[in-house]
């Protein structure tokens, strides 16, 4: 039976009416997004931030994307570690709604405002801006501010649908057209790869790219995907009607378009730091030129240059480094055939047109600084961006000042730029002679002040940090005498040494305070050292004493200022001077040595300390030096040639390392005795399997002032033989230092062999090279030497006390001059010093900064702060810091540093107790002659420094330094700095 027609009509009706509703349903919502806008909107209310206190457990931070390094948000976990080993803590850190988390965790970027322009911020303590730095540094404030010209070619050529009239809660994410015609161009192009596909990207969809995705590429279909998904998302933040989102899309594409790098700026992030950089043209200035009007020649010609490259960087952001940098032909090219469509579209006029195309692009040669404040001006800030680098593990102070950071730091504003100011001044003699700098030690009329480089650092101390407050100076370049100078800072080099000396006799009272007389009695006439013997003496008759006892009676004895006394130190014979000639001949306790600054009491303070350490090992120096049997002379013996032999090696390395064989045979000879002998001993070793003809043409090669005949010539041939003598025989006979006859026979058969290989083999052979010292007849020689090893061993073991203390350099010259400065300083080492004794002791972590703020208002803003003491050290009895802080009062009450007293009050009106240690460098490079005459002096710079402290809580440095030769003509001591 047949049904009627409209049993079988009405299926296929009703189809064409669902496929009817649901294609205008589709063509709607592409249209207008309602369904989206009422969706993403939803969820755009719910992805909320609320700072809360400690760290968030659950926080979420990016791992990619270009945005994300840049300003440090992928970083933030890294750094807070970081920190944390300097006691900085997370007291706050940014909780994200479910929401947030939910797409996060699916893969999308993070939803939020993202900002465009950040830069560090420094402030002082007191919140006062320091230094900021904003990236990009030229952009437009808002939409209104750009010209439309601009905007509106942008949109013809990225995005032409997203400006214009339409449904309010519109999309802009997606162009369906252009989105469906790539989709099937991209089709195509599988199955004919020549086929253009076209992009379907709109500017929302490129700022998800160069800011999110990985290395700023779209990779796969799969990215595209999350980019259209998380733009979608970030435009309904703030409601279903996105009119408001589109401008901010238009503005932040223009503030943030990557357009490459250039030396000297980094990396270009916007148009307005591309129009800069590129061209040398402020935004403002461009602003200004693209709204001029068209009808007068000199504004049309003005407006079009600024086009041109306007519209050169918005066509260069597809191929950025190739189009700005490699080849500004293409992008000519490019520009022109865009200007031709841009007219035709009626984007811009025919008369801009062709005034544009009639204009060049005006690249500069490199990008313009922008104006810079003088490097004394920005010592401070320099510093602590430098210190805010080493803590979060950085390697450019580039890359610091593009994080998303604010810092409040501890230094005191007011007071650095009152200093600073004064520090300027001194340039000025009126200045100079009102503040009281011209007079005895001070300055004289003749010198010129602007050659003295003056450097301030000074720290509070507080319960659990020393908190920098002021670090200036008068050098107009960017360096830092306080941390990046090896200076003589003279005798503040006794501070050190009086501390290393007093942990001396704390460590003997630790290890003989409580035993009995008796046993004392015992050990006094072993007693290995001078130290040892007064210790053990002083504790026979003070049995019950406590330790600050002890370290007042040390301070009583007395030494010596006679400068007549030869000392053996250095590896060689020195005499030592005082500044005052009344102290020659007097003898003084440790109290007045250090008030007044006396050479001799230190020097030779030094030498007990040196045989104090010397005693501690496992022989003594009598043991070594008087019993010529003791097998341990050997190895001292054998350690001092290496060391010796290493020494003169490496210089003949540097002489022969660019010489081919010939020429290094040549050198060698100019170097040794013109003799038949010593000419033989050096071929036969230098080349060994030489025929005896070969050795005939070289001597041929060198004639000498006797004729050799050929039965003369065989002789030397056979019995110089490198076989026959050892290398320290050879050496003797050719008149070389054997280090130097080994190095170029060794060059010969490896010409190519590098220093370090060089050192290596040669270890054993500069051992050898010393077989002469061996002799047993030879015991003074050699007690010479096992000297000057104990010494550099005794040293080596201050070093270390010096070093955990603060001492900046990695070794100590291995002379008695290092009590009075020949091993250099530092002066924020100096200072440290002083803040450990001002701390009883203990050394309290020096902080720079309060607190570190990462990201503030992203979902990634966590604060660190400091607190916590962790890393306290107690590395000096307290009795020893409080003995030092008395004997360095005497300095300023009646010592060096007397100019001083008294200057400083409390709010209640009571003077403050200031301490410190003066020092005085007058580094020279002396030359002697036979004797240890003196035949020359030349004058290398001078420094006077004063280390102090004020109260219970103030301490640092001040330090005058003239460089060159120019300080003989400075006779200033350290009574400057005091002054």
């Amino acid at each position: 039976m047949r049904l009627p027609r409209i049993v079988w009509l009405l299926p296929i009706t009703l189809f064409f009416a669902i496929v009817t509703i649901v294609v205008s349903a589709i063509r709607t919502e592409m249209r207008t997004s309602e369904t989206q806008a009422e969706w993403l909107s939803w969820y755009g209310a719910h992805i909320q931030f609320t700072p809360g206190d400690g760290p968030n457990p659950a926080a979420r931070f990016p791992v990619s994307g270009p945005y994300n390094q840049r300003l440090g948000y992928s970083y933030i976990p890294f750094f807070a570690k970081s920190l944390q080993a300097d006691d900085y803590h997370i007291t706050q850190q940014m909780r994200a709604t479910p929401t947030y988390d939910y797409f996060f965790d699916r893969g999308l970027y993070p939803i939020y405002h993202a900002k465009t322009v950040a830069g560090v911020t420094l402030y002082d303590r007191d919140e006062h801006k320091l230094y900021s730095a904003s990236y990009p540094a030229h952009v437009f404030a808002d939409f209104a501010s750009i010209p439309p010209v601009l905007v509106n070619t942008l949109l013809y050529i990225e995005n032409r649908e997203l400006l214009r009239d339409g449904a309010e809660t519109r999309n802009p994410v997606i162009e369906w057209d252009r989105f469906l015609y790539a989709l099937v161009g991209h089709a195509i192009h599988s199955f004919a790869p020549g086929f253009n596909p076209g992009g379907g990207s709109t500017l929302a969809t490129q700022i998800e790219k160069f800011r999110y995705s990985p290395g700023g590429q779209t990779t796969s279909g799969m990215e595209k995907l999350r980019q259209i998904a998380s733009a979608s998302l970030r435009v309904y933040l703030d409601g279903p009607d996105t009119r408001a989102a589109r401008e901010k899309i238009a503005l932040d594409y223009l503030n943030s378009t990557p357009l490459s790098a250039r030396p000297g700026f980094g990396e270009i992030n916007s148009i307005g730091d591309g129009l800069w950089a590129w061209f040398g043209i402020d935004l403002n200035d461009a602003a200004n030129a693209l709204n001029l009007p068209e009808h007068d020649a000199d504004s049309l010609r003005t407006k079009a240059q600024i086009y041109r490259e306007a519209l050169g960087l918005i066509l260069a952001q597809r191929r950025p480094s190739y189009y700005l940098a490699s080849n500004h032909t293409a992008l000519d090219a490019l520009t022109d055939a865009t200007l031709d469509r841009l007219a035709e579209a009626g984007v811009i006029s025919v008369r801009l047109r062709d005034t544009t195309k009639a204009a060049n692009f005006h690249f500069v040669a490199e990008a313009p600084l922008p104006p810079q404040p003088p490097f004394m001006e920005q010592k401070a800030v320099n510093a602590l961006r430098s210190h805010l680098m080493s803590m979060l593990g950085l390697k450019k102070l580039y890359e610091i000042d593009r994080l998303d950071l604010t810092a409040r730091s501890t230094l005191d504003q007011d007071t650095q730029s009152k200093l600073v100011d004064f520090l300027r001044h001194l340039s000025d003699p009126d200045f100079l002679k009102a503040n009281g700098l011209y007079g005895f030690r001070l300055l004289n009329p003749d010198n010129d002040p602007k050659k003295i480089k003056w450097s301030v650092v000074l720290y509070e101390r507080t319960n659990d940090s020393n908190k920098l407050r002021v670090q200036a100076d008068n050098i107009d370049e960017p360096f830092d005498m306080n941390e990046g100078m090896k200076l003589d800072l003279g005798s503040t080099a006794k501070l050190r040494t009086l501390v290393s000396y007093l942990e001396i006799i704390s460590e003997l009272y630790r290890r003989y305070a409580g035993l009995s007389v008796e046993d004392l009695q015992d050990m006094a006439e072993d007693a290995p050292d001078v130290l040892t013997e007064w210790a053990i003496g002083w504790l026979i008759e003070h049995p019950t004493a406590d330790l600050e006892t002890m370290l007042n009676a040390a301070m009583d004895r007395h030494y010596s200022g006679n400068p007549h006394e030869i000392f053996f130190t250095g590896g060689g014979q020195h005499t030592f001077v005082n500044f005052e000639r009344s102290e020659d001949f007097e003898v003084m306790d440790l109290h007045e040595a250090f008030r007044n600054s006396v050479n001799l009491v230190f020097v030779r303070l030094m030498r007990d300390i040196v045989n104090y350490t010397i005693a501690q090992g496992p022989q003594t120096k009598e043991q070594l030096l008087d019993d010529p049997d003791e097998p341990a002379r050997k190895s001292y013996l054998d350690r001092f040639a290496d060391q010796e032999g290493a020494q003169f090696l490496n210089r003949y390395i540097s002489e022969y390392f660019n010489l081919d064989g010939d020429a290094a045979l040549e050198k060698l000879l100019s170097h040794a005795h013109k003799g038949a002998s010593a000419h033989t001993i050096i071929f036969r070793s230098v080349r060994p399997q030489a025929s005896i003809t070969e050795f005939a043409d070289f001597m041929q090669r060198h004639p000498l002032k006797e004729s050799l005949s050929n039965q003369r010539l065989a002789q030397l041939y056979h019995t110089y033989t490198a076989d026959k003598y050892n290398l320290s025989d050879r050496g003797y006979i050719a008149g070389l230092n054997p280090m130097e006859l080994w190095l170029v026979s060794y060059l010969q058969s490896n010409p190519h062999a590098s220093r370090h290989t060089l050192m290596q083999v040669s270890q054993p052979i500069r051992i050898a090279s010393y077989a002469w010292l061996m002799n047993p007849h030879l015991k003074r020689a050699q007690d010479t030497r096992i000297r000057i090893i104990l010494e550099a061993d005794a040293f080596a073991q201050l070093h270390d006390r010096w070093a955990r203390l603060g001492y900046p350099f990695g070794r100590l010259v291995p002379s008695l001059a290092t009590a009075i400065g020949s091993s250099a300083d530092r002066p924020g080492a100096l200072a440290e010093l002083v803040g450990i004794i001002l701390n009883d002791g203990t050394r309290l972590p020096t902080i720079r900064f309060e607190s570190l703020m990462f990201g503030e208002g992203t979902p990634y803003q966590t604060l660190v702060e400091h607190y916590g003491d962790q890393h306290k050290e107690q590395l000096l009895d307290p009795a020893i810091a409080h003995v030092m802080k008395g004997v360095m009062a005497e300095v300023v009450d009646n010592g060096t540093a007397r100019r001083v007293k008294g200057a400083y009050k409390d709010t209640k009106g009571t003077v403050l107790t200031i301490g410190g240690k003066t020092g005085t460098g007058d580094h020279r490079f002396d030359e002697f002659g036979t004797g240890g005459h003196l035949i020359s002096s030349r004058v290398v710079n001078r420094t006077g420094t004063f280390a102090f402290y004020i109260g219970d809580h103030f301490f640092g440095t001040i330090t005058a330094h003239v460089a060159g030769e120019e300080a003989a003509k400075y006779k200033f001591t350290s009574a400057l700095s005091a002054q």
